[in-house]
């Protein structure tokens, strides 16, 4: 289903990528579409129609934003405002068979300044992604990506002394084997990324901010088990290892690690109310050099959606994770995320969002602790099958503390977007 209902304006790429229609799963006991939420609920009046091609469809798209921004190289002091052109083409391809599944997408955005040409940049990403379905309840489905991107000013990883962002490249690869025996369902699922970092002049003029240091893969593998309880309720134990392997031979910047994550969780339908996923567990990291400190600690991850009426959503997120840290002498982080979301539909065609999320990431090995509050809220409108409007504000609040603290700064942006399809 190809609709102009994604409300923020990050997201459009994403939920325009061709989508794998479900494998048939009638009967399943672990369906959770007993509700729809207002982003979820269908709306043929204003859905692309796409271009059929034999046994595929075509959906052509593209989106136009104008940013402003208040802070765009998100420091404390001495803010520098622009305004940002953003054309983002999009073409995704979707297979219409009755078993198995292939998709494809293609995707470019072209970042321009209106003052700051330095900033300019653009972005792209490839994809195809497929399903085999070998009976009922048993699937395979694989994807491969590669993705050229530019990393924002305000992420936690960015260098500070860098005079243009820093470009990137990641390629990855996956595949996940489903199979389910009536209450039992069992899955297993590999993935490798590959990351290659450019060097960036730095902001003296004088040279560059190495960046070669951050190029590494990361192999993860894992698995899931999930037994139903009832026709809405199941419980699940999983476990995932990962290898980062970082391509450097200088010790302080080798953070070549092995973890894993183990937890158990539920997945859960209560009526016309409530459905949600919620996992608790733990995580452990170990890095090859000693110099960097080990990670080993609780984690999380749950989403919960409350269904108030046909009409308004409400969303509450929460996770705890290990993440790659860039600052010297720490390997990593344990990032910790609370947010709460509303999505209403005014009108058929009007929908209001808006969401809060607030962030903690706690360093190893070093004396630092960033905090982040965002909020950001979406009005869209939906003129006809072709044409989506979308008005979006963004905040976003750092606060780096400690000896070895990054980052503090305020950041508002005000985007305007036009998206056409086909």
């Amino acid at each position: 289903m190809r609709i102009l209902t994604c409300s923020a304006i990050a997201a459009c790429i994403a939920l325009s990528a061709p989508q794998l229609a479900q494998a048939q799963d009638t009967g399943s006991s672990f369906k959770r579409d007993k509700n729809t939420s207002v982003r979820q609920r269908p709306r043929p009046d204003f859905e692309a129609t796409g271009q059929k091609a034999g046994g595929f469809t075509v959906y052509p798209r593209v989106t136009v934003d104008l940013e402003h921004n208040d802070n765009i190289y998100a420091v404390a002091t001495g803010k520098t405002k622009d305004e940002i052109w953003r054309v983002k083409p999009e073409l995704a391809v979707r297979s219409d068979w009755s078993r198995h599944a292939l998709g494809f997408f293609a995707g470019g955005n072209v970042i321009r300044y209106a003052d700051q040409g330095v900033e300019d940049a653009e972005e792209y990403t490839l994809s195809a992604n497929g399903r085999i379905d070998i009976e009922r309840g048993t699937n395979v489905t694989g994807s491969v990506e590669t993705k050229r991107l530019v990393e924002p000013r305000s992420a936690p990883t960015a260098p500070s002394a860098a005079a243009k962002p820093t470009e990137y490249a990641v390629n990855t690869g996956n595949i996940t084997l489903v199979k389910e025996f009536n209450r039992l369902r069992l899955t297993g699922r590999i993935e490798n990324k590959d990351f290659n970092y450019k060097d960036v002049p730095n902001n003296r003029g004088t040279g560059v901010v190495d960046q070669d240091f951050r190029d590494r893969n990361e192999l993860t593998y894992g698995g899931k088990a999930e037994y139903a309880v009832s026709p809405d309720t199941a419980v699940y134990v999983t476990a995932t290892g990962n290898k980062r392997d970082y391509d450097t031979n200088v010790p302080t910047q080798d953070r070549t690690s092995d973890g894993y994550v183990i937890g158990i969780g539920a997945n859960f339908e209560l009526s016309d109310l409530m459905r949600g996923d919620i996992q608790a567990g733990y995580m452990k990291q170990s890095y090859d050099v000693a110099a960097f400190k080990d990670i080993h600690a609780f984690s999380t991850n749950a989403n919960v959606e409350w269904f108030i009426s046909e009409l308004t959503t409400v969303g509450v997120n929460a996770s705890r994770s290990n993440q790659e840290s860039m600052a010297a002498g720490s390997g990593g982080y344990v990032a910790n995320s609370l947010g709460a979301s509303i999505d209403h539909e005014l009108l058929r065609n009007v929908m209001l969002s808006a969401k809060y999320n607030r962030g903690k990431d706690v360093y190893k090995g070093v004396d630092r602790d960033d905090k982040r509050d965002s909020f950001s809220a979406t009005a869209t409108y939906l003129v006809n099958r072709r044409v989506g409007l979308f008005l979006t504000y963004d905040y976003l609040k750092q606060t780096s503390s400690g000896a070895a603290k990054g980052s503090s700064f305020k950041d508002n942006k005000l985007v305007a977007s036009v998206a056409l399809q086909f």
